[in-house]
């Protein structure tokens, strides 16, 4: 994890610091504009623009798009990275790889299992924060539910089924 004086630095910097921690269980996507730090269990689509950090006990299976990214846990999936890629020696890295540069380290004990390829095209490389959908709630949702006219309202069976999803 991150020691107090490593958060504070982070701070300091103005740097946004996502962490999922252990028992957390995520299903879809997940832009982070900053450092991302995974200890949980991640599954879907995972962009973040400056260091993705797979922990010991983090398990990711999805599509990466990052800048530099350190595996110490399991990650399975295709990543494309611009800068450096470590997995550790407790990492495992099942799937694709592609860099800007030939920049992959891996410590004895770490596992790499898959293709790793150099690309050119610096388009891949770009990383653009996904769009906001829109809700499903009316423009007039300041005013109460009750108040709202019927043709307005969204009915409350819909609202929950997409919380709850």
């Amino acid at each position: 994890m991150f020691s107090k004086k490593d958060i504070d630095s982070i701070a300091n910097n103005n740097k946004t610091l996502t962490i999922i921690g252990e028992g957390v269980v995520i299903n879809g996507s997940l832009f982070s504009p900053g450092i991302t730090r995974i200890d949980g269990r991640v599954t879907g689509e995972i962009t973040a623009e400056k260091e993705l950090i797979i922990g010991k006990e983090g398990k990711v299976e999805a599509r990466i798009k990052t800048k530099d990214a350190t595996i110490a846990g399991n990650f399975k999936g295709n990543m494309i990275a611009s800068g450096e890629v470590e997995i550790t020696s407790t990492g495992k890295f099942v799937g694709n790889l592609i860099q800007k540069d030939a920049m992959l380290t891996i410590e004895k004990g770490g596992i790499f299992k898959g293709e790793s390829a150099i690309s050119e095209d610096q388009k891949i490389f770009e990383i653009k924060q996904l769009e906001e959908k829109k809700s499903p709630i009316p423009e007039n949702s300041g005013m109460p539910y009750n108040q709202q006219r019927p043709q307005d309202r969204v009915p409350e069976s819909s609202l929950k089924s997409s919380l709850l999803r």
